[in-house]
C-alpha cells in the first residue's frame, strides 16, 4: 500500500469550514492517501494581533509538508492587515498561479460553450509587492516591480504547462505600449522563452484589447500568461464568463512548495447555512492530487463531480430553472459526488490524468544574469512644491553640477517644463530630472548626487525621494516623460 502524503490544511473563515469538510470527504472517499496537519489561519489570527493572519509556528507545518490546501479566509478591513495569500505566495516562492477556466455547457449557463482557457498568473511581483507610500498631501505611490528572473520563471512555466497538458498555444498579455520598461520586459522575455518551444504557437496581445477578446471570444485562447495584477483580474473574469467564479480552483506552484485553493472569498453572509458550493475548493484539491502524484484518485473524483454537474445536481449559485434538476446544499452536493465515484460523464468531456506529468514543471535552466555595464548618468528628484513649474525651474536650474543639468520637470508623468502647457493639471509632487547631456561620457558619482541634494535642500526645496538614472551598455534604463 502506498504511503500517505502529508499535507497542511486550513479550514479558513466564513464558508471555509463547510466547503473544506465537503472537499476532504470527497477526495478521501475517492481514495486519496493524505496525512493531514491542521493549522489555524485567517480572521481569528488577525484578531489575536497577527497582522499576517497566520502564526509563525504554522509556517513550520508548510515547511514539513510542502503542500497547503487552504479554504478562503476573511481579512479584516482597515489598515495594517496584510493579505495572507500574498504573504504565503511570496514567503514560499509560489510564483505560478494556475487557474483553469472551463465551461460546462449545457449544464451550467454560459455564453461561451467552447471555452477552455488556463490563466497562468505571475504571483510574486508587479504591484502586488505592496510597496506603497504617501508622498505628500496629494499623492500616493505604489511601485510596480517586474524582474527578469521572475518573468523567465513564469513564462517558462506557461510553456511547460502547455507542453505537459497537450495545449497548443500560449498567449502573453501586457501593456508594453505604455509601460515600456516593466511590461516591455515581460513581453521581451516571453518572446525569448517562446523561441525555445517551437512546437507551441505563441502570440502577444495588449492587455486591454486582449481582455475584450477574452470576454467576447475566449475559445480563441488556450494558455494565457500575464503579470500579477492583470492575471488576478482576468482570471476572475474568465472564471465568471465560463459559468461562475464559484467553480474555479487555483494552484500556486513554487520550486519547493505548493498551495491549492478556491479563487472566491469566504462569503461570511452564507456561512453556517449549508448553502455554499464546494466546487472551487474541490477543483483546487483535484489539482493538488495531481501535484502529489495521486492522479488516478484525482481522475475518479473529478469525473464523479462532472457526472454530478451533468445530472443537474446543483447548489443554489449555479441552479437554473429549466437546466438544473435538483437544488442541494453543501453536504448534499458532496454526497451526490460521492455516490457517483466510479462513474464518468456522458456529455461533458471526461478527464484523463493518466498522462499527467511525472516531473516537476518548475524544472528550468539556472538563471544567468546579464553582464551589461551599468552607469549612473543622473537622478530624478521628486520634490514637494505647490507653485508654478517655471518658478521651481528658476530655483533648480542653477543647482546642477558635476556635469548634470536640469533637463525637465514633470508632474504625474507629464512634462511641465520647459514648454509646459497652462492647461496641465498638477499636484504637489514634481519630478525634476538632473542628467548628463546625451553626448557626455562617464558617469555620475554617489557623492555628486549627495552634493546636489544638499544644494536643493539649501535652496529651500523639500525632496520626497530620488530615483537613479542608469544606462545599460549605453542604452537608457529609464523613460522620458509624456510630452518630452
Amino acid at each position: 500500500m502506498a504511503s500517505s502524503t502529508p499535507i497542511t490544511v486550513a479550514h479558513g473563515d466564513g464558508i471555509g469550514p463547510e466547503i473544506m469538510d465537503a472537499t476532504l470527504k470527497i477526495i478521501q472517499e475517492a481514495g486519496a492517501k493524505i496525512d493531514i496537519e491542521t493549522i489555524e489561519i485567517g480572521e481569528k489570527q488577525y484578531l489575536k494581533g497577527n497582522l499576517a493572519g497566520i502564526e509563525p509556528s504554522a509556517f513550520e507545518s508548510l515547511r514539513r509538508t510542502k503542500v497547503f490546501l487552504k479554504a478562503p479566509i476573511t481579512t479584516p478591513q482597515g489598515g495594517g492587515f496584510k493579505s495572507l495569500n500574498v504573504t504565503t505566495r511570496k514567503a514560499f516562492g509560489l510564483y505560478a498561479n494556475i487557474r483553469p477556466c472551463l465551461s460546462y455547457d449545457p449544464f451550467i449557463r454560459t455564453k461561451h460553450p467552447k471555452m477552455d482557457v488556463v490563466i497562468v498568473r505571475e504571483n510574486e511581483e508587479d504591484l502586488y509587492g505592496g510597496i506603497e507610500h504617501r508622498q505628500t498631501i496629494d499623492v500616493m505611490q505604489c511601485l510596480k516591480l517586474i524582474s527578469r528572473p521572475g518573468t523567465e520563471k513564469i513564462c517558462r512555466y506557461a510553456f511547460e504547462y502547455a507542453r505537459a497538458y497537450n495545449r497548443k498555444k500560449v498567449t502573453c498579455f501586457s501593456k508594453d505600449n505604455i509601460m515600456k520598461l516593466t511590461d516591455g520586459l515581460f513581453h521581451k522575455v516571453f518572446d525569448e522563452i517562446a523561441a525555445e518551444y517551437p512546437d507551441i504557437e505563441n502570440e502577444h496581445w495588449i492587455v486591454d484589447i486582449g481582455a475584450a477578446k477574452l470576454a467576447d471570444t475566449p475559445e480563441v485562447f488556450d494558455v494565457v500568461v500575464m503579470p500579477n495584477l492583470y492575471g488576478d483580474i482576468l482570471s476572475d473574469v474568465a472564471a465568471q464568463i465560463a459559468g461562475s467564479v464559484g467553480l474555479a480552483g487555483s494552484a500556486n506552484i513554487g520550486d519547493a512548495c505548493a498551495m491549492f485553493e478556491a479563487i472566491h472569498g469566504s462569503a461570511p453572509r452564507r456561512a453556517g447555512q449549508n448553502l455554499a458550493n464546494p466546487s472551487g475548493l474541490f477543483l483546487g484539491a483535484v489539482q493538488m492530487l495531481v501535484h502529489i502524484g495521486q492522479a488516478s484518485v484525482a481522475e475518479l473524483a473529478h469525473n464523479a463531480w462532472l457526472k454530478t454537474i451533468e445530472d443537474g445536481v446543483h447548489t443554489y449559485d449555479i441552479f437554473k430553472e429549466g437546466i438544473s434538476k435538483e437544488k442541494v446544499g453543501t453536504k448534499e452536493f458532496a454526497q451526490a459526488v460521492l455516490s457517483r465515484i466510479g462513474q464518468k460523464p456522458q456529455i461533458l468531456k471526461e478527464v484523463d490524468y493518466s498522462k499527467a506529468p511525472s516531473r516537476p514543471l518548475t524544472t528550468r535552466p539556472p538563471y544567468v544574469r546579464s553582464s551589461e555595464v551599468r552607469e549612473r548618468v543622473g537622478v530624478d528628484v521628486f520634490v514637494a512644491y505647490t507653485k508654478s513649474a517655471n518658478s521651481l525651474a528658476a530655483i533648480l536650474e542653477p543647482l546642477g553640477g558635476d556635469g548634470m543639468k536640469l533637463e525637465m520637470l514633470s508632474n504625474r508623468g507629464m512634462k511641465v517644463w520647459p514648454g509646459g502647457m497652462e492647461e496641465t493639471f498638477t499636484v504637489d509632487v514634481t519630478r525634476c530630472r538632473f542628467k548628463l547631456p546625451d553626448e557626455a561620457t562617464g558617469s555620475v558619482s554617489a557623492k555628486a548626487i549627495t552634493a546636489l541634494m544638499d544644494r536643493i535642500t539649501d535652496a529651500g526645496v523639500e525632496f520626497v525621494k530620488t530615483e537613479g538614472l542608469y544606462n545599460f551598455d549605453g542604452k537608457p534604463g529609464f523613460t522620458k516623460s509624456q510630452g518630452q
